[in-house]
């Protein structure tokens, strides 16, 4: 499980020109599945994402998680996350996980999220073709895998 966390000061995601989910400050987390991927991941990408201290205390250090800072989340899934370029100039999604694997974990990842930080957890819709917006603070972007667990 892969997750890309941008810290922003404002996300959207907007389908077919309807926004379904709008954040101001707090994370954007893109994730992708893959199909070796399970609960476990869920779990401790979940809470690490969730505890990851990069936004600023009062003496200007990254050291507050999101729900300290009072941030907000928005999740989207994105199986392109495991593309491999390795042979060829056309990405292989071989690795990952097909729908009927990914959506449940997913499901799964932004309840474990709203668990972790009491809030409510905002989402793309699964599967469909979004136009995500944001403002990326700092820039700030983590790449978190949970086959790696750097």
């Amino acid at each position: 499980m892969r997750a890309v966390i941008q810290r922003v000061s404002e996300a959207s995601v907007e389908v077919e020109g309807r926004i379904v989910s709008r954040i101001g400050g707090g994370l954007l987390v893109l994730l992708g599945i893959e199909e070796a991927d399970t609960t476990e991941d869920v779990i401790w990408l979940s809470g690490k994402v969730a505890k990851l201290r990069i936004f600023s205390d009062p003496e200007g250090k990254m050291n507050q998680s999101v729900t300290e800072a009072g941030g907000e989340i928005i999740v989207v899934s994105q199986f392109t996350l495991h593309a491999s370029t390795k042979k060829g100039n056309r990405p292989s999604f071989l690795k990952s996980a097909a729908p009927t694997v990914s959506k449940p974990l997913y499901e799964q990842f932004c309840a474990a999220l709203e668990r972790e930080t009491a809030k409510p957890v905002g989402r793309g819709i699964f599967g469909a073709d979004m136009k995500v917006a944001l403002i990326n603070d700092g820039p700030v972007t983590i790449l978190i895998d949970s086959r790696a667990r750097e």
